[in-house]
Parts: C-alpha cells; structure tokens; sequence
C-alpha cells in the first residue's frame, strides 16, 4: 500500500445484500468513518426517489445497481428532501445553534450516505455511464484487488479532490501551485498565508523555523521564501507528509526543508516557530475533520505550552488562529489570553485580517453572523521575561 493511503482493517466489516434473489457481500469503505448500514437493500432506476428517501431516512442502505447518471439525479433529489426539514437556528444562541447545525449536517450527511455504490477489484464501476474513476480511487485509497462498498456522497467527494489535486492550488509568492492530496487540508484561504507574507521576521538571525502541522508545506514553503534558511516541518498524518514532500520537491526546496512525523515539535530550538491549528474546538466526526476542530484543544495546547522550550533567544512563536470559536461561544478571548500567560508568553505583536472566502458572504448559512463577524490573526509571542 502506497504511503499515505487508508489503512484498511485486517478483517473488513462486510455489508450483504440480494439482486434478483442472489446474494452478494462486500467489504464496506467509509472515509468519514461511518459504520456500515445494519440492512441493506439493491436498487435501481425503478426506485422513486421517495421511496429512497424513506429507505435512507430510516437507515437503510441502497446499493445502487442501476446508471450512474440516474444515481447521481437521486442523490440531488434526496438533498431536496432533506432541505425541507427546516429548523429555526437563528434563534437559538450561541454556543447551542453552532451545535445544532453540525449535528443536522451531520445527520444530512448519514441520510445522504445511505445510497452506496458497489465497486469491483481496482475501484471499477460496473454501472453504466459510470465514470472512470480508477486513478482518483488509488491516489486516496492505494490499489485494491477486490471490490467494496461505498457510499456515493464520498466517491464524489474524492472526485473533486482528485480534480483540486491535479489542478493545484496557484499560491502567491510561490513559483508552481501547491497541490493538496486526498484528505490534507487545501490552502484556499488565502488570507492566513497572507498574514505570513506581510508579517517581519523576527530581528535574529532566523536562520531557522519549525512548521508544526504542515499539512500541504505551503507555510514551510513561504518561510524558506521569506528569507528562513531551514525549515523542519512536522505532522502526524502520513498522507500530509507525502503531500508535503510532493510539493516542496516540485518547488526546489527539499535542500531547505526537512520532514518529520512527530506530534508538534521536533527535538531542539528555532528562531520561529509557527503553528496554524484546527480553528474550532470540539471532537472530530471523521478523520477528514480533523483539519478543522481541535480536540480537547490538544494542538492549540501543546503549542503554547511547548513553545518556551523550544525557542532560540529572542525567537518567536507564530500562533495563526482564527476568532470563529470565540463568535461561536466556544472559547472565549479570555481563556486564549490565559493559557498564553500561563505558558510563560507574552503577546508581542497582532496582525489581523478578515476572511474573504465564499462562506463570509453566504447569507443562508446559519452560521452566517458569526462567519461575518471572524478575524483571523496572526500572534506574535515571546517568552515572558523572568
């Protein structure tokens, strides 16, 4: 198995179902980490979509045997029915309307998940007018001699990051686009990289840096860009560090760039180091979330109280955070403050900028007073004089 693909278990949970009385049993493959459906039943372009939506609202899998095309036309007219289902988040408060609108997300998602696909030995699509989608399956999953379960919503999901990966991400400052895998978090908000463009180097030497949780290496590339002369960047994702590696090869710079696999810092101290954790604290749904919310505020955590030990004399520490999380209820700026004091930090400087991603300006989201009101910043900390 090629680095950085899922690891399946030893013994794969299966799903069964009957066509035209024949049974047939599959391993079932969830990315989002869902359990397979306990019941599953085979369906095909004689299913209205209703009779599906019943089936997926009571937790039924369909396995789609019929045309592609036709299952994809399904899957919009089940996400029509699901819209209807209307609650009134606005008038809930924070921090309970934020958790009400992940949990009907998610709930719209395990609904939607329930019309799956069934794949042959290296990811074919036996269904007509099905798409070609071997190559998009083996960057993210590696090869697979037998066939598996689905569920469609995540096929589709891997298509489009199959698309992004190929396209690239066009990153100011850089000479070629960065290209985000399967499963690493893409840099599409451009205003966090912004912040590290425009913000001084601390006034040493800066001779080196670590980049804690590189992901793609799009920071440690701008580093090395902005004058650092050495870079170790760290991560605890295989598939990050194989991304990161991809890029920062296609970008020249494997000389000024090293990569390890360990939690948060490597061994030693740097001039800066720099850390953009997951923004929102809370539990991860599937591992695909873990890009976005920060368990037990383990990262954020970590990288303040590690921070001290691990500069150089009058280094610095780049914490880039957004205040969603604070808009939403869900850490206040006091606590913020308070962890930086206690860890022996002081706030030198603050660079703020505000999000201009599509999200910002979505009026419908219910979310959408809180997505307004975000700053993202960059932190400038010190170690405390003693």
């Amino acid at each position: 198995m090629p680095l950085g693909a899922t690891p399946q278990p030893s013994s794969p949970v299966m799903v069964s179902w009957l066509t035209d009385d024949q049974p047939h049993t599959l391993p079932w493959r969830s990315e989002n980490g869902w359990t397979p459906p306990k019941r599953c039943l085979a369906a095909d372009d004689t299913m209205t979509a209703d009779i599906a939506y019943r089936f997926a609202s009571e937790g039924v899998g369909l396995i789609w045997t019929g045309d592609f095309q036709n299952a994809r036309q399904l899957l919009q007219a089940l996400a029509r029915r699901v819209a209807k289902r209307r609650t009134k988040f606005a008038d809930m408060p924070y921090p309970e309307r934020f958790h009400q609108v992940r949990l009907a997300r998610a709930q719209r998602a395990r609904t939607l998940g329930m019309l799956c696909l069934p794949f042959g030995a290296h990811h074919t699509l036996p269904h007509r007018r099905a798409p070609d989608v071997q190559q998009a399956c083996q960057q993210a999953h590696g090869d697979n001699s037998a066939g598996y379960v689905m569920p469609m919503t995540e096929l589709l999901g891997l298509i489009s990051a199959y698309e992004w990966r190929k396209t690239g991400i066009a990153i100011q400052g850089l000479d070629t686009p960065i290209h985000a895998h399967y499963g690493v978090f893409a840099p599409t908000r451009a205003e966090y990289l912004e912040l590290i463009r425009q913000t001084a180097l601390p006034q040493i030497p800066s001779k080196t840096a670590f980049d804690l949780g590189t992901g793609t290496g799009v920071l440690a590339a701008l580093l090395v860009k902005k004058g650092v002369v050495h870079v170790i960047a760290t991560d605890t994702s295989a598939r990050a560090l194989v991304c990161a590696r991809q890029n920062i090869d296609s970008l020249g710079l494997k000389k000024q760039i090293t990569l390890q696999e360990i939690d948060l810092f490597p061994a030693g101290r740097a001039d800066l180091v720099v850390c953009n954790p997951p923004w929102l604290p809370g539990r991860p749904a599937s591992p695909l979330e873990h890009a976005i919310y920060d368990q037990d505020q383990h990262m954020l955590s970590g990288f303040l109280s590690g921070l001290a030990e691990h500069l150089n004399p009058n280094g610095q520490g780049w914490l880039i955070l957004s205040d969603l999380a604070e808009h939403l209820h869900l850490r206040s700026r006091e606590q913020l403050l308070a962890h930086i004091e206690e860890a022996g930090l002081v706030v030198l400087a603050k660079h703020d900028i505000r999000p201009h991603h599509p999200k910002a300006k979505e009026e419908q989201d219910p979310l959408a007073d809180a997505r307004q009101a975000e700053t993202t910043s960059l932190w400038c900390l010190g170690v405390a004089p003693t």
